[in-house]
């Protein structure tokens, strides 16, 4: 790729955070940290780096990192991304069994690991990720821990290729 075709080698980092401070729910410190790791060769790279930050930030950070994410289907605000990748998913349309199922699996959840339930919906239907969720409800701390941070780590791929779309550019 031509330096010209990739935007991002130039901004100031305002510019930086202001485009990419969505990709993380509620967490621009992650754009402001991968800042510090530029240059950044291409698309990928930028996303290599964010998510060198995510790993390096510890457990505490990490843990405050994924209390930023909604509820899957919770009725609440939440970011422009999340209302679109659940709506895409139907989980705003859900039937008052499926919306109670999913409310009580959320709860569990959250009981359990003291953090939302966290899935890349977008390509799911609800029926899928209400079987999802009962299949991770119950899984090893740890190991969930981990799946939600991978999680969050799709999750901005997905947003990242969005938003690289959107400018004309590919990751």
């Amino acid at each position: 790729m031509e330096r010209t075709s990739q935007p991002w080698q130039s901004w100031t980092k305002e510019q930086f955070v202001a485009q990419f401070s969505n990709l993380y729910e509620h967490s621009p410190w992650v754009i402001e940290q991968a800042w510090k790791k530029a240059p950044f060769d291409s698309l990928q790279d930028v996303l290599d780096k964010m998510k060198a930050v995510v790993d390096e930030a510890g457990a505490e950070k990490q843990l405050e990192l994924l209390r930023q994410h909604p509820d899957l289907g919770a009725r609440i605000q939440m970011t422009e991304h999340s209302q679109s990748e659940q709506a895409g998913a139907g989980l705003d349309s859900l039937t008052p069994e499926q919306y109670e199922k999913l409310s009580r699996l959320n709860r569990e959840y959250t009981d359990t690991y003291q953090f939302p339930f966290i899935l890349a919906v977008k390509g799911r239907n609800a029926a899928q990720i209400l079987d999802i969720m009962e299949q991770r409800n119950g899984q090893p701390k740890e190991q969930e821990f981990a799946t939600a941070l991978a999680q969050v780590n799709i999750i901005v791929g997905l947003r990242m290729n969005d938003w690289a779309e959107r400018q004309g550019l590919s990751v």
